[in-house]
């Protein structure tokens, strides 16, 4: 085997979800991903640090995404338009892979009580991302933390539409739809 792939992450990734939908994840090892993969554990191991983290791949790659983007929005920008330039930076990263394995990775992750908890928690470390990135901005506690939740929540459900089956629509127009959406229901509440 090679000892270098440039693809291994995503075959890696691809694998373990054909071997958790067939098999569940529970009985699903290293060794058998890493076989499935055509590449060895320790290959594994450089990029993952269990087999729960291929269902987080990405992550941080999320994270960073949205705090550039939201580090590049012009000054004068609300927290919001803030957090709307970030969504336009992470969307603009997500390609026909990410599109294809969502609601794979969405199965998987309910079939199960421990990653339906990391889940929530990846959903918690994103929201702490942004509130950092628009706290670096001088924008105040409260409203950071809000904003964040309004930005996680938008991605949520624009990645959701955007991942299903019969949907046309671009992720970036969806994310930004979903935003609008949460702005004009806060002016709602009055």
């Amino acid at each position: 085997m090679p000892r270098w792939e440039p693809d291994a992450r995503e075959r890696f990734v691809a694998a373990a979800l054909e071997l958790f939908t067939d098999q569940g994840y529970d009985e699903t090892t290293v060794a058998q991903i890493a076989d499935r993969a055509g590449l060895t554990r320790s290959t594994f191991f450089r990029h993952f640090s269990d087999k729960r983290e291929v269902l987080a791949a990405g992550q941080e790659t999320l994270s960073r995404l949205f705090a550039e983007g939201i580090a590049s929005a012009p000054p004068e920008s609300s927290p919001l338009d803030a957090v709307a330039a970030g969504l336009v930076s992470v969307s603009g990263a997500m390609t026909p892979f990410n599109r294809e394995l969502a609601p794979r990775i969405e199965a998987v992750i309910a079939t199960s009580s421990e990653l339906r908890e990391r889940a929530m928690l990846k959903r918690v470390g994103l929201a702490a991302a942004i509130a950092d990135a628009l706290r670096a901005r001088g924008v105040d506690e409260t409203s950071a933390t809000m904003a964040a939740e309004l930005g996680v929540l938008a991605f949520s459900e624009g990645f959701a539409a955007w991942a299903e089956a019969d949907n046309e629509r671009g992720l970036d127009e969806l994310v930004s739809n979903a935003l609008g959406r949460f702005r004009l229901a806060i002016s709602r509440l009055g």
